[in-house]
């Protein structure tokens, strides 16, 4: 069933990614500001001073403490959202851990920013794949409306009794956080349908509703092991469930970003352009341009790099001749991130394709069409 009830705003994409979190009826939010994200938590204050969105505004004193008021909030049974930009991510590193540890499901915006010296406050991927180890979820977007319904299909997938782990919402900073787009927005009643309220399987920090129990505790390395084995096999088990809920999303609001990946024109290309975030979209445009001269080329958008899909780049790319893989990120001292990332996945699966690392747009830097064609033709 396709939801018809929704009103279509000019939104950035830090408004779209508050309007996600309004929608999913957050009832705690504790942030601390940092550019370039700000503007998401000035406008869930907004709502909420109001009296528009039923929810706690927790003002902290650092990035560390918005983390940890959200794990708290988590941990007594609410639904908690938080927002920040590198520097801030760095702070609220240690939390970052125990949020994962911890299986708070929590939703974290993440306005990907440059992690300085220089100082720089544009877009940037390092912040957040600096954490990519540490049990979160993570899902890139490449406009505003994939920003505002992330948030709410993210709320889905870590709230699933199979997953139980937080989740990270990448907008690159100003490229989306401040440039408007038309963003569709849902009715509330559809979402509310689409997510229901949070029902924690398992006992939470209250004392009204379940019995005293112990919370980030010190364990033996022996029950360490199995703790941490089940954060994997619940990243697993996360791939299944974000299927399923990108299917669901999209026959309510007839709205598809794609599941774990994305596909454009990739069935009979020859040569394939991996990317993320606004990037992917962009290699689209490019594409298109290429095929009119003859070059059979297509995208594959990484949209969760956490959990990494592995099967699904591997069935997309096995009969490929050329894999490109543009980024706004790399390993200093080795290559991109992304594509150390896919060249395990084909040498796990003995695939002997090329994979060409292009690391462009660090810092912010603008990425032009033409620069990611000129690429292709380098590479041909």
């Amino acid at each position: 069933m396709v939801s018809d009830v929704s009103k279509v705003f000019a939104l950035t994409g830090n408004e779209a990614v508050a309007w996600g979190a309004r929608l999913s009826r957050v009832q705690v939010i504790a942030a601390y500001p940092i550019t370039p994200q700000t503007v998401i938590v000035e406008k869930l204050s907004e709502w909420v001073e109001k009296g528009e969105l039923d929810a706690e505004y927790i003002r902290v004193e650092s990035e560390h403490s918005a983390l940890s008021a959200v794990i708290g909030a988590s941990a007594a049974g609410a639904r908690a959202f938080t927002a920040t930009s590198s520097h801030g991510l760095f702070y609220m590193y240690e939390m970052v851990a125990f949020a994962a540890g911890a299986r708070v499901p929590i939703v974290m915006g993440i306005v990907n920013r440059f992690v300085g010296p220089p100082w720089n406050i544009w877009a940037d991927w390092m912040d957040a794949l600096a954490t990519r180890d540490l049990g979160w979820i993570q899902i890139w977007v490449s406009n505003n409306q994939e920003a505002l319904d992330s948030v709410i299909q993210a709320y889905k997938i870590a709230e699933d009794k199979h997953v139980l782990l937080p989740v990270m919402v990448m907008l690159e900073g100003f490229v989306l956080s401040h440039t408007s787009a038309p963003v569709s927005i849902p009715d509330q009643e559809a979402v509310d349908e689409f997510l229901p309220s949070y029902n924690p399987p398992h006992y939470v920090l209250n004392p009204e509703v379940s019995k005293p129990f112990g919370f980030g505790n010190i364990v033996w390395p022996w029950d360490t092991v199995h703790l941490r084995w089940d954060m994997y096999k619940a990243m697993l088990n996360a791939k299944g469930v974000i299927e399923k809920v990108v299917k669901e999303y999209e026959e309510r609001f007839g709205i598809n970003h794609g599941g774990l990946i994305k596909e454009y024109r990739l069935d009979d290309a020859e040569i394939a352009i991996v990317s993320m975030a606004s990037i992917a979209e962009t290699a689209e445009i490019v594409v298109d341009e290429l095929r009119k001269e003859g070059i059979k080329a297509g995208v594959l958008k990484v949209r969760f790099f956490r959990p990494f899909p592995t099967k699904e780049i591997v069935k997309a790319l096995r009969d490929k001749s050329k894999v490109i893989v543009v980024e706004r990120s790399i390993s200093l001292g080795h290559d991109g991130i992304l594509a150390m990332e896919l060249r395990s996945v084909l040498h796990r699966y003995n695939l002997q394709i090329p994979v060409y690392s292009v690391s462009l747009g660090l810092g912010g830097d603008e990425i032009l069409p033409e620069q990611i064609k000129s690429v292709v033709k380098e590479v041909i």
